[in-house]
């Protein structure tokens, strides 16, 4: 079953706010995964790139590019409720 998001927006310095389409939300911390994925330090090293955050066709998923983004079970997963 995926987790579908709704909407999405920065509360802080590399977290998410993530709304799911059952109205659950969660709170994803991007900067957790810098040292995992090498790509994601894009994010901090270039200016303005986390702002562009958006919500994925269909709500699979986010994205920042083509080479940056995370899977809606990743998000629902890892991310924590408030």
């Amino acid at each position: 079953m995926f987790h579908k998001v709704k909407s999405v927006k920065i509360v802080s310095r590399f977290v998410l706010e993530v709304t799911f389409e059952n109205d659950i939300i969660k709170y994803y911390d991007v900067s957790k995964v810098f040292d995992k994925w090498e790509v994601f330090k894009n994010l901090k090293n270039i200016d303005g790139l986390f702002e562009q955050v958006k919500i994925d066709h269909g709500g699979y998923g986010i994205s920042w590019n083509d080479e940056i983004d995370l899977e809606c079970e990743e998000l629902w997963e890892n991310g924590k409720a408030k």
